[in-house]
């Protein structure tokens, strides 16, 4: 298989990494599916892709930044695109480092996945976002990540929050203000 249009999807929610794979084969690639850093080493052992796609929280705690950093031992030209529904700055700087080429939010499609290949570091001809986050957005967002942290346990939740639990089950109940 050519390398050149060889793709490693990392993800753990099979029918997000199906349905993106798809996506990709349409456009001509070969994917490769793993829903686990252990099953991408294994197509590592078989295969030389020249993309990856890895999705930032894999099943179990696993960080994608570990599945980074192998991919990138593995081939230091490879693109690697991280693809997060929890981005912060901390982990997008990280995903860098470690050698992805970019870092992208979730919900994300085909098209921004491939153009994301297509990013050169270092270009000073980044679109700025017109107005900043509102507290409101970052409130939800913080929210939702202690959520998943604690498999959804409102009470829990409320307790790493440090707010009362009714008080979370409000906020819970409204719109994201976006």
């Amino acid at each position: 298989m050519p390398a050149d249009r060889l793709l490693l999807i990392i993800e753990d929610d099979a029918a997000f990494a199906r349905t993106l794979g798809r996506s990709f084969e349409r456009r001509g690639y070969t994917v490769l599916l793993a829903a686990s850093q252990e099953e991408a080493a294994q197509h590592l052992q078989q295969h030389r892709p020249g993309y990856a796609v890895v999705d930032l929280k894999l099943g179990g705690n696993a960080s994608g930044l570990a599945c980074v950093q192998m991919l990138h031992a593995h081939d230091e030209d490879m693109l690697i695109v991280v693809l997060t529904g929890f981005a912060s700055i901390t982990t997008a700087v990280e995903a860098i480092k470690l050698g992805a080429c970019q870092y992208l939010a979730k919900p994300s499609n085909t098209d921004d996945i491939e153009a994301a290949f297509g990013h050169v570091a270092g270009v000073s001809e980044v679109e700025l976002p017109a107005r900043a986050t509102s507290i409101k957005t970052l409130e939800w967002e913080r929210i939702h990540e202690v959520l998943v942290d604690t498999d959804f346990n409102i009470s829990e939740t409320a307790r790493r929050l440090g707010m009362h639990r009714r008080t979370l089950a409000r906020k819970l109940e409204k719109q994201r203000v976006k």
